[in-house]
């Protein structure tokens, strides 16, 4: 299991890829974020965006799954106070391939918690390759991991 200790600033986790199915992403529009440009060809294309957009909380899930399926899963995951910092800047569309990663900022262990770090976490999804310039989601946020060395009471 990944614990706090394991989590130390600089360190850079690769969580895969997923393509972007056009009925997910529409589905999701519908459902919580149903403007026009997320749920029709044609208003797509007539918007800013050229085309039918992914919602950019959408695009967050996608990160998030990959997030929890290579990292909090095989880690001492215990949740997230919140973050400062969330960026949609380049839309997202239907068959998309996007690749998830995400930096250890900071890492403290808590002053009252002992059993428990704070992580500050750079997370981004690239377009098309890992290593490509086309950023399409971009946040920042602060995990709560168990440790290793304090276990909790």
């Amino acid at each position: 299991m990944i614990a706090f200790e394991d989590l130390t600033p600089g360190r850079v986790f690769d969580l895969g890829s997923v393509t972007v199915d056009r009925d997910e992403m529409i589905a999701f529009a519908r459902r919580f974020d149903p403007q026009p440009f997320h749920l029709d060809e044609e208003a797509g294309r007539a918007s800013v965006f050229g085309g039918l957009a992914a919602s950019g909380w959408f695009t967050a899930g996608l990160w998030m799954r990959l997030y929890i399926d290579e990292l909090v899963s095989k880690a001492e995951g215990l949740g997230s106070p919140g973050g400062d910092e969330i960026a949609w800047p380049a839309p997202v569309f239907a068959g998309d391939r996007l690749f998830a990663s995400m930096e250890i900022v900071t890492a403290r262990r808590s002053s009252s918690k002992p059993w428990m770090g704070l992580v500050t976490l750079r997370a981004w999804m690239r377009r098309g390759a890992a290593d490509s310039d086309d950023v399409v989601y971009r946040a920042r946020f602060t995990g709560m991991f168990g440790s290793r060395e304090h276990p909790r009471p």
